[in-house]
């Protein structure tokens, strides 16, 4: 802050930081608004000068000017209960806010777990409130994709986005292949009647990894028994729910691929009820390596997303069509994690 004649304190303002630096108000636009066309002594010079002078970004000014918000959307096509259930949408959501913020791009996060929510938020995206949309957790057959495309809204999706006729950006992790490497490890340490539980069949993940679990279990030479599979939704409930089911159907089942570690605290649940231990007389493995996977016991073995990855990819590509560029697509490798459940 500066003194006036009266000695009250001003804000500082972008023609302070160009003397400060010795340089032109120009360049310290330019840098401001991305560093183009800026060498970098100069860049050097304006950045250093903002630090010492405190300057603060007039971002209603710059709106007018560029025509942008300068803020992004993290938008949630589920309920609000599973936002907060669900450690996967809190991790994504810290990496997205972390990626921004060295950008100096605030998020917004929207919950859209109704059709009346969707709507709401749509028109407020539209009307030019957020320059950009994160968008998680789009179900099959929503229409919010092909919405934000519509109003001309970039958007980069969290996952492969299902049944969209119209090219969309997205980053996700491979998601079958994750699959086929637990259940390959489940069956080299000598389970032979392996269940999954999955996700829902209108989810990217729930598609692909039971793909994957189909597949592998073909490749290892093992029946095909749909007695095997009961479905999920991603939340405990539902895991603990389909364990129960799978025990009933198949009580001889010595292992249990589950498509979520939420989901698999469930199973661990059900499991310890029907007396039998883990992993001795049942092998569990998840798919996440969320803080639920450290929190069962025993600890779970489980499949990692690299959700920092995904999160700095998604921040990255939407940031790219914000100034014109291309969508694009980024498919990220899983790791299995070894822990005491299997």
């Amino acid at each position: 802050m500066k003194r006036g004649t009266e000695g009250k304190r001003r804000p500082v303002t972008i023609h302070d930081v160009a003397r400060e630096a010795g340089v032109s108000r120009g360049t310290v636009s330019r840098v401001l608004n991305g560093g183009h066309y800026v060498s970098p002594a100069a860049q050097t010079a304006v950045n250093s000068a903002i630090r010492r002078t405190g300057y603060v970004v007039n971002r209603h000014a710059r709106s007018v000017i560029t025509g942008r918000s300068d803020s992004v959307a993290f938008l949630l096509t589920e309920p609000q209960e599973r936002f907060f259930e669900d450690p996967n949408f809190n991790v994504l959501l810290r990496s997205c806010t972390q990626a921004l913020a060295a950008q100096d791009i605030p998020l917004l996060l929207m919950i859209a777990g109704s059709e009346a929510e969707r709507r709401r938020n749509l028109r407020y995206i539209a009307a030019g409130h957020v320059d950009g949309v994160l968008l998680v957790s789009s179900h099959s057959g929503d229409p919010v994709v092909s919405d934000l495309q519509a109003a001309g809204v970039p958007v980069v999706a969290c996952g492969k986005p299902l049944g969209q006729r119209t090219r969309v950006s997205y980053v996700a992790a491979d998601d079958r292949d994750g699959a086929r490497e637990m259940v390959r490890y489940l069956y080299a340490s000598g389970r032979r009647r392996i269940a999954t539980v999955t996700g829902p069949a209108d989810t990217p993940g729930g598609v692909e990894r039971l793909a994957g679990y189909r597949e592998t279990l073909a490749e290892c030479g093992l029946p095909a028994d749909d007695a095997l599979i009961a479905a999920g939704d991603y939340s405990r409930d539902s895991g603990e729910a389909a364990a129960e089911l799978l025990l009933r159907r198949s009580p001889d089942l010595d292992a249990v691929f589950v498509a979520s570690d939420l989901m698999a605290q469930g199973v661990l649940d059900a499991l310890a009820r029907a007396g039998r231990r883990v992993p001795e007389d049942v092998a569990v493995g998840g798919f996440d390596d969320s803080p639920a996977a450290l929190s069962t016991r025993p600890p779970l073995t489980t499949i990692r997303q690299p959700w920092d990855r995904i999160s700095t990819e998604m921040v990255r590509m939407l940031l790219a069509m914000i100034r014109g560029e291309e969508s694009a697509a980024v498919i990220l490798p899983t790791e299995l994690v070894r822990r005491e459940s299997a």
